[in-house]
């Protein structure tokens, strides 16, 4: 008996800038969520040799879809092969490659490959698929262009910073306000509207009004990713700006009783709104202490007052058992 039809697709493009440039952005995983508009997160699982495994939770045809992929490295032939080990239906089975070839002008052919099958051969299956690989990838190509570009030393362009934060009270507590961002709007100053939407357990949509501490206001909408008490991982699909990515993670542990929270921050900096933004002199390095201010400002911020609501959380819970 034979089995599911295998499908390929194939897409390419030329992005200015050098192959090693543009095999960087493909190879550093963890930077995804903030390059690629579809990469919502990514887990790394592992990393041997040039071989590593990773999960990745992606905006797939509206969804967020999740799926656990191996990779191996190959910068001396200028080609990334990936396979997925777990799909998510419909997807049936999933791999391909990256390639990367110079061109005259400090300029790169990339080609993004697919093979995938579907589940039960199923036509709509089929069609499913197709459509989001005509969608994502372009979408992932147009990225690598549009950073590599820029023509800033990448290490500038797109970096990672965080804030860790030990709070008195439980983990699940600390976990419970940064999930219920429907209630920022009565608990946080700096937010002045909220709608949130959890259709998927575990799967929100946010959209919430800010407000900076020079009084402007800002729109965001974001997907979250929530693993209960321990990760809630964001991606924000309408970034500021000066930002042409950001996505970050709030983690969840538990040292002594006590809650200790780690906000962790990826952006992509967009350096034609700096001037726009900051005003005429400025210059990257403004733009990225700017940026590492206002962000850790607000997730410090947050998180005071989440060990606030710990904190009087544990006092009633003392109070009531002394009553007892």
């Amino acid at each position: 008996m034979s089995g599911p039809k295998p499908y390929t697709t194939e897409h390419s493009s030329v992005v200015p800038g050098p192959p090693d440039l543009v095999y960087e952005l493909v190879a550093a995983v963890r930077r995804w969520p903030a390059v690629f508009g579809p990469t919502v997160h990514v887990e790394h699982l592992g990393h041997q040799g040039r071989q590593e495994r990773f999960q990745i939770w992606a905006l797939v045809n509206g969804e967020v879809k999740t799926w656990t992929s191996r990779r191996v490295l190959e910068p001396d032939a200028g080609r990334i092969r990936f396979e997925q080990e777990r799909s998510q239906p419909p997807v049936a089975s999933m791999g391909g490659e990256w390639l990367f070839r110079s061109l005259p002008g400090e300029r790169t052919e990339v080609v993004l490959r697919h093979h995938f099958t579907a589940v039960d051969d199923d036509p709509a299956a089929v069609a499913w698929v197709r459509e989001a690989l005509h969608r994502n990838s372009p979408a992932e190509l147009g990225a690598l262009a549009r950073i590599a570009e820029l023509g800033e030393p990448l290490e500038d362009l797109v970096f990672s910073f965080e804030d860790t934060v030990e709070i008195p009270g439980a983990v699940a507590d600390v976990y419970e306000f940064i999930d219920r961002a429907d209630r920022w709007a009565e608990r946080l100053p700096h937010v002045r509207r909220v709608a949130l939407i959890e259709e998927v357990p575990g799967i929100q949509t946010l959209e919430m009004e800010t407000v900076t501490a020079e009084g402007a206001t800002h729109t965001t909408r974001s997907v979250r990713v929530c693993q209960a008490l321990e990760l809630i991982a964001y991606k924000q699909l309408v970034p500021p700006t000066l930002l042409l990515g950001h996505s970050g993670t709030w983690s969840f542990t538990d040292r002594a009783g006590d809650a200790v929270v780690t906000a962790r921050h990826t952006v992509a900096m967009n350096p034609g709104a700096v001037t726009e933004t900051l005003g005429a002199g400025s210059s990257l390095a403004d733009a990225r202490a700017y940026v590492r201010s206002a962000l850790g400002g607000n997730s410090r911020a947050t998180l005071a007052r989440a060990g606030e609501f710990a904190a009087a959380r544990r006092a009633g819970r003392t109070t009531e058992a002394s009553a007892r």
